[in-house]
């Protein structure tokens, strides 16, 4: 009787049932991935460098959702608002990721094509170099912490007996809203572009 032949492995398969295993867990460790492809530990480390290099291939895998606007399109305000929707879209579906991604350097390419589009609109907008990267960290945290709202239950706040007449009305009013963590999102983003293009006009008046 002829031997099974052994899975064939791919970057690609590793990164897929890493990202099953820290939707499931929270976290993955090798011989954990190992035996979700049913390899030994070691032929891992003919595809991948290590534990870096696939938390890597799953930051791919969430941004390689995105769609990029055409910039030559829209406009920037368009432009920054659609990338974000997508990305956090994307990383609302895998908020147990977000954590691994948050202690490694970014180099995936796929990740660095969405900051590439959002440097060249912010740069559309007039935001100077400085501030540019400031912008680029400041939706990167929001949308992140965004997608984790997104997994958070439904009831996030549970108020006390202590809570002001002021906070129990907001709980009454928003948790009520089963569409909540999106508006919310849509809102802040609204507040942000606004800003954003407070901080372009003020970089253009002082070119």
């Amino acid at each position: 009787m002829a031997r099974p032949s052994t899975p064939k492995l791919s970057t690609n398969a590793i990164a897929d049932a890493a990202l099953g295993l820290v939707d499931a867990r929270g976290e993955f460790t090798l011989p954990q991935l190992a035996k979700e492809l049913s390899v030994s530990a070691s032929s891992l480390y003919n595809h991948v460098q290590g534990k870096g290099e696939i938390i890597e291939l799953m930051r791919g895998r969430a941004m390689a959702e995105i769609e990029l606007p055409d910039l030559g399109q829209v406009s920037w305000q368009e432009a920054v608002r659609a990338i974000a929707m997508e990305y956090w879209a994307s990383y609302s579906k895998h908020p147990r990721l977000i954590p691994l991604l948050t202690s490694h350097t970014v180099r995936d390419s796929t990740t660095l094509r969405v900051y590439d589009a959002l440097a060249e609109a912010l740069a559309l907008a007039g935001i100077e170099p400085g501030r540019r990267l400031q912008a680029i960290t400041i939706i990167d945290s929001f949308v992140l912490g965004s997608a984790l709202d997104a997994a958070a239950p439904k009831i996030v706040w549970e108020a006390s007996a202590e809570s002001s007449s002021y906070f129990k009305e907001a709980l009454d009013a928003g948790l009520a809203d089963s569409n909540r963590p999106k508006a919310t999102f849509e809102l802040g983003l609204d507040m942000l572009l606004g800003a954003l293009g407070r901080q372009a006009t003020a970089d253009s008046d002082g070119a």
